[in-house]
């Protein structure tokens, strides 16, 4: 019996985080999937480059946004969470200042390369 101990704390400090990093994460790229799907863009990458033109995008960046920081603050408690959080959190982020400086209408592959 002495010996199943170390086992049990193996399997609840590193197995059990790292397969709900894995969820989360499968989670998140498929949320951001649809996302692409539902707004009509042709990739995921394209979503995720793209500045908000419409409400419904400006919507989609704050709930980016939003999930982003609320896996960054999970984070805290399960420090896996915050590799999974930085990246809707940046992409959310980015698509949020776009939109409120009105660069809703400029594309990056629009931008001239300097």
């Amino acid at each position: 019996m002495g010996f199943l101990f170390p086992e049990i704390v193996i399997a609840v400090l590193f197995v059990v985080p790292a397969t709900v990093f894995v969820i989360v994460a499968v989670a998140v790229a498929v949320a951001a999937k649809r996302r692409a799907v539902r707004l009509g863009y042709a990739s995921t990458v394209a979503y995720l480059r793209a500045a908000p033109g419409s409400d419904p995008e400006k919507r989609d960046a704050a709930d980016l946004a939003l999930q982003g920081t609320v896996l960054c603050l999970l984070g805290l408690l399960f420090p896996p969470f915050v590799l999974v959080g930085l990246v809707p959190l940046f992409y959310g982020g980015r698509k949020l200042v776009y939109a409120s400086m009105g660069l809703g209408l400029v594309d990056d592959g629009d931008r001239p390369v300097a």
